[in-house]
């Protein structure tokens, strides 16, 4: 059934790279990323079996489908899904927001036709994204490392759990018809393909896809736990974590003592100008 296949999916993918867990690059990395070397196989992995599978599904999808019933589609899966965030609105406390997100979801689900249309966001109940991986950092729960999770794509040790307590706060887990219970499931995943095609062009010409994509996807997820807010980082946070003492990070000039002569290549320092004599 569809619910015990996520549930056993994400705690497979978890074990498997928790026991993989030894292995690192060599040299300079990301201290966010100390799994790098095996989050980079798991990387080319999944996009392999995305170019093979997923993405020309979705281009059919869109190719074929009228953009009004692609947007009825989107409007249905955001509404099906939306419980996950209200608990979520509860849970970070935010109370005035749960009111809301529970009265979008009952708005588009009854006047909206189940979903199809989104009336709420016509009379100004703005569609919010919450989910556990996101009160749990609320909580003060750290990322932990960046993880890249077979079949199921970009996440880190929080968001990894985070999955799998919101796979119980989703109705289609509580549906017993498999039959149904699939076919939610395939239109969910559909519609999750098909609106990432357009961030596709993002990665044309960039030079390592791998590191464009875990940057992005960290900061979106501190973004949102923090709600846009600037968080300030502890002094040394941003140096480099393999950094050689003594070398400037980013080709910075160190001070030199007095005396000491510039280094080899160093631009050398404008002459002084000349003092005013004092007037006889």
């Amino acid at each position: 059934m569809p619910r015990l296949f996520h549930a056993s999916s994400l705690v497979c993918a978890c074990v498997l790279l928790f026991g993989c867990a030894s292995q690192n690059l060599p040299g300079k990395r990301d201290p966010r990323d100390p799994f790098e070397r095996m989050n980079r196989v798991t990387y080319r992995f999944n996009d392999r079996l995305d170019k093979a599978i997923a993405r020309p599904i979705a281009r059919t999808y869109v190719k074929i489908t009228p953009r009004f019933l692609q947007t009825g589609v989107s409007n249905f899966v955001d509404n099906l899904t939306y419980p996950t965030t209200i608990v979520n609105d509860l849970l970070q406390g935010k109370i005035v927001q749960t009111c809301a997100d529970t009265g979008r979801l009952v708005l588009n689900s009854t006047v909206g036709i189940g979903g199809l249309l989104d009336p709420a966001s016509a009379v100004g109940l703005d569609k919010n994204d919450e989910d556990f991986g996101q009160t749990l950092g609320r909580w003060g729960v750290k990322t932990g490392p960046y993880l890249v999770l077979p079949l199921f794509g970009f996440s880190d040790f929080r968001d990894g759990f985070g999955r799998v307590a919101d796979i119980f706060t989703t109705p289609t887990y509580y549906i017993d018809n498999s039959t149904i219970g699939w076919t939610i499931w395939g239109v969910e995943f559909l519609d999750t393909r098909a609106r990432l095609l357009n961030t596709e062009k993002l990665l044309q010409g960039v030079y390592d896809p791998y590191a464009f994509t875990r940057n992005a996807y960290l900061a979106r997820r501190e973004y949102l736990v923090t709600d846009g807010e600037a968080v300030e980082e502890p002094p040394g946070e941003d140096e480099d974590f393999d950094q050689p003492s003594g070398e400037p990070e980013g080709g910075a000039t160190q001070p030199q003592s007095p005396g000491t002569p510039p280094p080899p290549g160093a631009p050398r320092s404008p002459p002084k100008p000349p003092q005013p004599q004092p007037k006889p």
